[in-house]
């Protein structure tokens, strides 16, 4: 009787194609076993055709060494690795007279099986397998000889083959890891070695990236630059510098640093989208998206303490200034007519629009609603299921501006031309994706006003905005509106938009609760989250104070500090473990987690702290001091140096320089409980007159209700 094994790695586009076989080779008196990489299940076939069983390893019985030889195999020999792991497909493959491959990636392991079955026939195809059978499948005697001794040959190559790739590459790995660039020889040998004649790029670019992340994760930064300039500057192929540069890049921000050469690995992308703009618009838009997503990373803005961006916008930005494929990203494309005038005879209709975050929205979204001259509507991007990937592709938006015509463009134009249809006036909370996509469409003739709060202003998205398709910009502040200019050239010019600063919309009298005496020696602070806030600097704050008075405590309201965001927001957060631990336990820091009710919260706050190396507006802060808390605001410096910031934004009183000036403005504040009450009534005066809804609202009312 002839033994036949098939082969699949997929289940059959045609199964009764498969069934109709199976019966054939029935016919011809052969006893058949049908080896499935799927669930043998989905075959329903007659077992008195075939034998079916499944050979995948389930994931529970990967072990170690077979996940890491799956993890580098190709996708065919992932199925023969699986495969040899199996006793039953084996047996069947040394004992089988006809082996057979019923779809391509099953072919390599059908090839295997014959290496080591060389008396049995092999063959692709259900087709070719019935006329090897009825051909007879059975070899001379010689041919099988011929056939065992080439097999063994060719799979002892092989192997050979496989074990010195292994054992070369496991010797690299080791010679260039970091216990090797920890010591002065290995960084020494290796920065020297990446420069050496006659290696091709793509090796030498390899091996650079390699040297380089080992250097860093040692700490020897100095060699790790040394080993990527060597290298760069013999690679002649401008995508193999651009890409080992970006690996530096990259190597570096994962341990939370700024890289050493962050400005030639931008400059390279760039020069690399100039390059292929006019030849591969698809790989200049993958440059273009690398370069941003270097200059925009959270590790050298969100998560430390300064940014490269604040300290110079001009020359951090000077790389995309200098490249045509960045400039075509914002270029002005116009509109074909002017926002029309607010209509007369019918209700304004206005369109409120987000991404998700419509936190600053309730007022504005309430007051609008009530008004019987008004007509509301409010789309969030995200809460179209089969359309939200369209508003998350920065990529997709790129090649788009690059290509000024693409498939993805009609989408957005198709998903979003009804609510421009629809809407007088577009208010775009976030000048972010949203932005970005309600801008390549030309509007007609429908106003659009653009939000930006603070965030944005170091992500990449505004420069993907053609604000010359935007009638007006709305910052929350001065000292971010001149953050914005600097960063954004095309806000300012003759088609440019208007530019307006109005305060965030709060309802504010809502927070004014008694307080309890023992208020007065409690710090506060309102959302500690991110290394922005900087909470250590008001614990530094709470140390000067517990010298004079241990009283003093501070209360954290809000969620912990994220540390899963980069290593250098764990960095950041291991600190801030040091000093809760020590603090926590005789009660002076005191933990009380996110709340819904804030105003109940900040009841036992009698001081309210900013401490923040940065803010738009710092809504808490302002919260705090409705309540009737001492405000002390750190001089936010970020914006200390400039025209506006804190000292602008606030009472010149409120504002401290430094943790002994804020622990001397708290300790004359608080003497006596009179005078913390008289301070903390004086504060909430000024800020409901200042910044409650019933005052900024007219502001808003000047944006929406005016031509």
């Amino acid at each position: 009787m002839t033994t036949v094994l098939i082969v699949a790695s997929n289940v059959p586009a045609q199964p009764a194609v498969l069934t109709e076989a199976l019966e054939r080779f029935k016919g011809r008196g052969a006893r058949v076993a049908v080896a499935c990489f799927f669930d043998a299940a989905e075959l329903e076939i007659d077992p008195a055709l075939a034998e079916v069983r499944s050979f995948a390893v389930p994931k529970e019985q990967i072990d170690k060494r077979l996940r890491t030889a799956l993890g580098r195999a190709p996708a065919n020999r992932k199925i023969w690795l699986h495969a040899q792991r199996s006793g039953w497909l084996m047996k069947w493959a040394r004992t089988a007279d006809l082996l057979v491959a019923i779809d391509p990636r099953s072919v390599h392991t059908v090839w295997e099986m014959a290496q080591r079955n060389v008396a049995a026939s092999a063959c692709y195809g259900l087709v070719p397998a019935l006329r090897a059978l009825d051909a007879g499948v059975s070899a001379p005697v010689t041919t099988r000889l011929e056939r065992q001794v080439s097999a063994t040959a060719a799979r002892g190559v092989r192997g050979a083959r496989r074990a010195a790739i292994s054992s070369a590459k496991t010797t690299l790995r080791k010679a260039t890891g970091q216990k090797v660039m920890g010591t002065p020889a290995g960084a020494w040998l290796w920065t020297r070695a990446v420069s050496a004649p006659k290696i091709p790029d793509r090796y030498r670019s390899k091996l650079a990236a390699r040297v380089h992340d080992s250097a860093v994760r040692a700490g020897r930064h100095a060699e790790a630059a040394r080993a990527a300039t060597a290298a760069v500057n013999r690679i002649s192929n401008a995508a193999t510098r651009a890409e080992l540069l970006t690996k530096a890049a990259q190597s570096e921000l994962a341990v939370g640093r700024v890289p050493e050469r962050l400005h030639d690995a931008i400059s390279a992308q760039l020069t690399l989208a100039d390059s292929l703009l006019r030849k591969d618009r698809k790989r200049a838009a993958t440059a273009l998206s690398n370069a941003w997503s270097l200059a925009s990373n959270r590790v050298l803005h969100f998560d430390r303490l300064s940014s490269p961006l604040v300290d110079d916008p001009a020359g951090y930005l000077a790389p995309f200034r200098a490249s045509e494929a960045a400039r075509l990203l914002s270029a002005p494309r116009g509109r074909a007519v002017p926002a029309a005038p607010g209509p007369s005879g019918r209700p304004l209709r206005i369109l409120l629009a987000t991404l998700i975050n419509d936190n600053f929205l309730h007022e504005i979204r309430q007051r609008y609603e009530a008004m019987p001259n008004v007509e509301v509507r409010f789309l969030d991007l995200d809460d179209d299921p089969a359309r939200r990937s369209l508003a998350r592709s920065g990529s997709s938006v790129i090649e788009h501006k690059l290509a000024g015509h693409t498939p993805y463009g009609e989408k957005i134009e198709e998903w979003l031309r009804p609510h421009l249809d629809w809407a007088d006036t577009v208010f775009i909370d976030w000048c972010q994706a949203t932005a970005a996509l309600f801008t390549m469409p030309d509007p007609g003739d429908t106003r659009i006003v653009i939000r930006l709060h603070s965030f944005e202003a170091f992500n990449f998205w505004p420069h993907l905005v053609d604000f010359s398709r935007v009638d007006d910009v709305v910052f929350v502040s001065d000292h971010l509106r001149d953050l914005s200019t600097a960063v954004l050239p095309q806000l300012l010019g003759a088609q440019a938009p208007r530019l307006w600063v109005i305060d965030n919309a709060m309802d504010l009298q809502r927070y004014a609760r008694p307080k309890p005496a023992q208020a007065r020696f409690n710090l506060g602070m309102v959302g500690v989250g991110s290394v922005a806030k900087d909470p250590r600097w008001t614990i530094e704050v709470l140390r000067h104070l517990r010298r004079q008075d241990e009283r003093y405590q501070l209360l954290l309201i809000g969620s912990d500090l994220n540390a899963k965001t980069s290593v250098a927001a764990k960095q950041y957060a291991d600190l801030l473990k040091r000093d809760l631990a020590e603090l926590e336990p005789s009660g002076a820091v005191q933990r009380r987690g996110q709340t819904d009710d804030v105003p109940a919260a900040l009841t036992e706050v009698g001081v309210i702290v900013s401490s923040s190396v940065r803010e738009s507006f710092h809504c808490g802060l302002v919260e705090g001091a409705a309540s009737g808390a001492v405000p002390v605001v750190r001089d936010w410096p970020y914006f200390a140096s400039g025209a506006h910031g804190a000292r602008t934004l606030f009472p010149a009183d409120w504002v401290v320089g430094s943790p002994a000036q804020a622990a001397e403005r708290i300790l004359a504040a608080t003497a006596t409980e009179e005078d913390w009450r008289r301070s903390g009534q004086a504060a909430a005066e000024h800020t409901l007159k200042t910044w409650d809804w019933t005052v900024t609202q007219t502001a808003f009312d000047r944006l929406f209700l005016t031509d």
